[in-house]
């Protein structure tokens, strides 16, 4: 049987195009060479490119997605998407490999979007009993109350870019006088900002994912942050703890579970997904999903696969398997 050709698309137009090439680079490492083909491809704005060994870049044509290699086009039987933000998470790019008629390893283009909106995605969760923080919504350009924020969400809080990850466009607010700039931030990455109410409690980041034909929740990993919350230079730099499996009562994982379940279940997802709770009161609250989380080494997703005794190889082929047979 032929070696399928995969297309491992990473990098992106957001400020996350860097964890992307990392995250793209471990996917390329970890799929079987066996079974596939395997070609990095750099989606950025002001190239699309095939990325060889010798780093020598083939331009891809964008009329049908494929490269030109020694005179013969190769084209792809599946795409694994590694692209965080836009337009590999937002479901852009996704739309284009679903008219061209080429399976990837995420959700449906319409599910990226929706759960890449915080806003729209908490707002289709709610009626689902899924608990999150109290929260406000402003839009760039629009006249923003700063006493109403203050009277209803209360400080600390924090200030969010809608469609951003990474922790791109977050800042936590202290006092009102801190909310201008912080609002600035937060728009600077997207024109939609959603403020929410600090929530005090043990912060914890839920994979699921599709394993052997069934919904699959991982090993549950709290979040201990050396810095003020869990921002980029915790996630990326080495800033805080993450603990797998995490500290946390019998009782409040079989809270979390449920809930992580109930959430990937309620959207409809198929693929990857990491979702972050933070317990108030015992009851885990919805900070938000991610369909890309990151793959890099150090990435959450990876650590709960290897505590569940998955593979990278076998949670990133299973992926091409999975978007295959969707096909």
């Amino acid at each position: 049987m032929p070696k399928k050709n995969v297309a491992v698309v990473m990098g992106g137009y957001s400020s996350e195009y860097q964890i992307s090439v990392k995250s793209g680079k471990v996917v390329c490492e970890n799929l079987n060479k066996q079974l596939y083909n395997v070609f990095p491809i750099h989606i950025l704005e002001e190239k699309w490119v095939y990325v060889r060994e010798d780093a020598k870049e083939i331009p891809v044509d964008k009329s049908d997605f494929s490269i030109e290699i020694n005179h013969d086009k190769v084209k792809f039987d599946v795409v694994f998407n590694a692209i965080h933000g836009h337009p590999g998470e937002d479901g852009l790019l996704l739309a284009y490999f679903e008219l061209l008629g080429i399976p990837h390893t995420s959700d449906t283009s319409y599910k990226m979007a929706l759960t890449f909106n915080k806003r729209d995605c908490l707002s289709v969760l709610t009626p689902y009993g899924i608990p999150h923080a109290q929260s406000i919504y402003v839009n760039k350009g629009e006249k923003i109350d700063f006493q109403n924020i203050a009277n209803t969400l209360g400080f600390p809080c924090f200030v969010k870019a809608n469609r951003a990850g990474s922790s791109f466009g977050v800042t936590k607010a202290y006092t009102i006088d801190d909310l201008p700039q912080a609002l600035e931030n937060a728009f600077k990455e997207d024109q939609e900002v959603l403020i929410e109410a600090f929530l005090d409690g043990t912060e914890v980041s839920v994979g699921a994912i599709t394993h052997k034909g069934n919904v699959t929740i991982l090993p549950i990993t709290e979040i201990v942050s050396e810095n003020d919350f869990f921002d980029f230079e915790a996630k990326y730099l080495g800033k805080s703890q993450e603990i797998t499996p995490a500290r946390i009562t019998p009782e409040q994982e079989k809270a979390v579970r449920e809930i992580a379940e109930k959430t990937y279940r309620a959207l409809g997802m198929k693929g990857f997904t990491r979702s972050e709770y933070i317990f108030k009161n015992g009851i885990p609250h919805l900070l938000e999903v991610n369909t890309v989380p990151g793959m890099t080494t150090e990435s959450i997703l990876p650590q709960q696969a290897r505590q569940a005794g998955i593979t990278l190889d076998e949670l990133f082929g299973e992926a091409v398997e999975n978007a295959l047979k969707k096909q």
